[in-house]
């Protein structure tokens, strides 16, 4: 076998990644220096030069794979042990958990109720090298009543606890909805304090409260206006592409980029409006503008989970399981 020849001079220096990548392909031909750690700058010289050897015809270091999960909502009637064993068979990088077998509250499902079933949770799920990566939770930041109001945040604050203990990096909490019978300033305000109520709960942990854009809150607006105001290290945005674009049929790259320094996850679904009425379908084959979408998000460098929200739970009609989770993770990657 060829050594390397570590001494000769060369017209690149590649960083650690790109040295192991042409070691392994080209290690007959290519001397290159020993292994240290580049600035940014210098890798980008680096592939750049390479590139124009034809070195990386074959390679594009700008669209890795998107890291991909799924919403315990489309999968409503399986034991937490289905659902890891299932992602982990599918391709999935990690679970998004929004109920347990029909259990939306999750601090009472024996998976989580205790020390020892979070433990053991946690790890059936790291084991197969997967990740909790989001909790859904039903805390919604619109209400107004006290009584509702603190049962709301107590949930939220709840959630946060868990992911802790979890290691999952996200809560989702809703906006969610503008009553007509509260003033629409005031809805807009505990909106806003509420997701700075939750971010201070979350400060000093690694979980962040994201705030999905759903119900009446999703014009990028209205959703730009309560994310300034709500700027907290812990506080971010779920950007639902089809939940945005079915109601204000706002451009998603505009969308992007406006929300993009607040967004932190996304929910992926297709559908078709059939007399105005949203009929969901297989990745794809819907009319979601998700090309344009997903361009926006590379492009921009975004680096969470496009999370597979199948809304089985509440539409019951839908197509199983079985079927539309392993079709995703197929679907989605012609758009890379």
């Amino acid at each position: 076998m060829a050594k390397i020849n570590t001494k000769a001079p060369v017209m690149f220096k590649p960083n650690k990644a790109l040295n192991l990548l042409i070691t392994e392909l080209f290690y007959p031909t290519i001397l290159i220096y020993p292994m240290r750690t580049l600035p940014r700058r210098d890798f980008l010289t680096s592939a750049a030069g390479l590139a124009g050897l034809g070195l990386l015809s074959s390679f594009d270091f700008a669209k890795s794979k998107p890291l991909l999960s799924f919403s315990t909502i489309g999968c409503p009637k399986w034991s937490f042990e289905t659902i890891v064993e299932f992602a982990a068979k599918n391709g999935y990088d990690g679970i998004e958990i929004r109920g347990i077998q029909g259990q939306l509250d999750l601090s009472k499902c024996a998976e989580f109720n205790s020390p020892e079933s979070i433990a053991r949770s946690r790890k059936m799920v790291e084991d197969k090298g997967l990740r909790i990566v989001d909790l859904g939770s039903s805390a919604a930041m619109h209400l107004l009543d006290p009584v509702k109001r603190k049962n709301s945040l107590d949930e939220g604050k709840r959630f946060i606890e868990l992911a802790q203990k979890l290691n999952c990096p996200n809560i989702r909490v809703f906006p969610n909805d503008l009553p007509k019978d509260q003033d629409r300033n005031q809805t807009i305000e505990a909106i806003i304090k509420g997701l700075l109520e939750l971010g201070d709960a979350a400060k000093g942990s690694k979980v962040s409260v994201l705030m999905e854009s759903h119900g009446e809150v999703v014009s990028m607006e209205m959703l730009e206006k309560i994310m300034k105001a709500a700027e907290h290290p812990n506080v971010g945005l779920v950007w639902d592409i089809f939940n945005m674009w079915s109601v204000t049929k706002e451009s998603p790259k505009e969308v992007y980029g406006k929300l993009h320094k607040y967004i932190r996850h996304t929910h992926i679904k297709d559908a078709k409006l059939v007399n105005g009425k949203e009929e969901y379908v297989f990745l794809g084959q819907g009319e979601t503008p998700l090309a344009e979408a997903f361009t926006a998000l590379q492009k921009g460098g975004y680096k969470g989970y496009y999370s597979f929200e199948w809304e089985k739970l509440w539409h019951p009609e839908l197509a199983e399981p079985e079927l539309a989770l392993p079709d995703y993770p197929k679907a989605i990657m012609k758009y890379w």
